[in-house]
């Protein structure tokens, strides 16, 4: 009844934003689908915390300002369930460079990539984070493609009303309310107290997060690791500028995730040939894309190159699918919103 009751608040909500465009409608439905599958509490006494997009009202306009949003549920204790040895245990074959290649080396190196060339940055809490990304979609059935520039201005310390395009459309995204949370986070000074431990931050996204008591990775259970998988990408695509650390710390962690595989010949925004890590997610219907598409990384250097991802619009015999390319094309700390560096 929970869910249903969810449901209400969110259908008779008005949070002042924009509404919901057609790729957050249809994630909202795969994660409420796979949640109304799970096992009644007779059944299966513990019921792990379901990781969500946008489930009540007042989260809703975080959701719309490109916020994964998590609602924990916590029914009592039980066992886990051991996870299934990761599949990017297997080579995967390509060019030269990839051969016999697994999703945790590859991980692991952009993360050795990403320690030597980060730029430390220490932003005060007035200030914003200036971020410019270039997204190329291409219509799969007409082969039409629409380039976009989105620019956002996020507040440091969450305190201040931030810009936030997507594909285009912008829109003021105000500041969350107090016991209001998102994942991931958004202001500084949270993401600064983020473990840059692949094991510890694992850890933290399933103890502080899901409120739970793991102490080790053996602990984590197939749902518990597509958990992990949905918040680390999130964290990844949806924060663009971290504390030194945090970003190869998220890497790393990725890399430990069962279900993370190489997909190699995977080509960027601009062209340029990578390698490219996915996840098969054991919890969802065989054939079902879960939330994070392909991390494309440089297949010599391993420096992330963009994000490959899918999005649909329209219902039924109108839907629409394009393949999205998207990359970082550059960020800054500026004093105001809409200032350009």
């Amino acid at each position: 009844m929970r869910d249903i009751d969810e449901l209400r608040e969110l259908r008779d909500f008005d949070a002042g934003a924009p509404p919901l465009d057609e790729e957050t409608r249809r994630r909202v439905r795969s994660r409420l689908v796979a949640a109304m599958r799970e096992p009644a509490p007779a059944v299966r006494p513990r019921r792990r915390p379901v990781l969500r997009v946008a489930l009540t009202g007042a989260l809703a306009a975080a959701v719309t300002a490109g916020v994964l949003v998590a609602v924990r549920h916590d029914d009592g204790t039980g066992a886990h369930r051991t996870a299934n040895p990761p599949a990017s245990s297997a080579p995967a074959t390509g060019a030269p460079p990839m051969r016999n290649v697994s999703a945790q080396l590859v991980l692991n190196k952009a993360a050795a990539y990403e320690r030597e060339h980060e730029r430390t940055v220490t932003p005060r809490d007035d200030q914003f984070i200036y971020t410019k990304e270039i997204i190329k979609e291409t219509n799969r059935k007409t082969g039409a493609t629409k380039s976009y520039v989105d620019e956002d201005w996020r507040s440091v310390d969450g305190s201040q009303r931030s810009w936030i395009m997507e594909i285009g459309k912008g829109w003021w995204s105000p500041p969350l309310k107090a016991g209001e949370s998102v994942w991931p986070p958004q202001d500084w000074g949270t993401l600064r107290k983020l473990p840059t431990d692949p094991e510890e931050l694992i850890l933290a996204i399933e103890n502080r997060f899901f409120g739970l008591h793991v102490r080790s990775l053996d602990d984590i259970d197939d749902q518990g690791w597509s958990e992990i998988h949905f918040s680390l990408a999130g964290l990844l695509k949806l924060v663009p500028v971290m504390p030194e650390g945090l970003r190869p710390a998220a890497y790393e962690a990725l890399g430990r995730v069962p279900g993370v595989k190489v997909v190699p010949h995977q080509k960027d925004a601009k062209g340029r040939v990578g390698v490219a890590i996915t996840y098969d997610d054991p919890t969802l219907p065989k054939g079902t894309a879960g939330f994070g598409g392909y991390f494309i990384f440089d297949p010599v250097t391993y420096r992330f190159l963009g994000f490959r991802d899918t999005r649909t619009s329209g219902d039924g015999a109108a839907m629409k699918t394009y393949t999205q390319l998207s990359y970082l094309d550059g960020w800054a700390v500026v004093d105001k919103v809409k200032q350009r560096p």
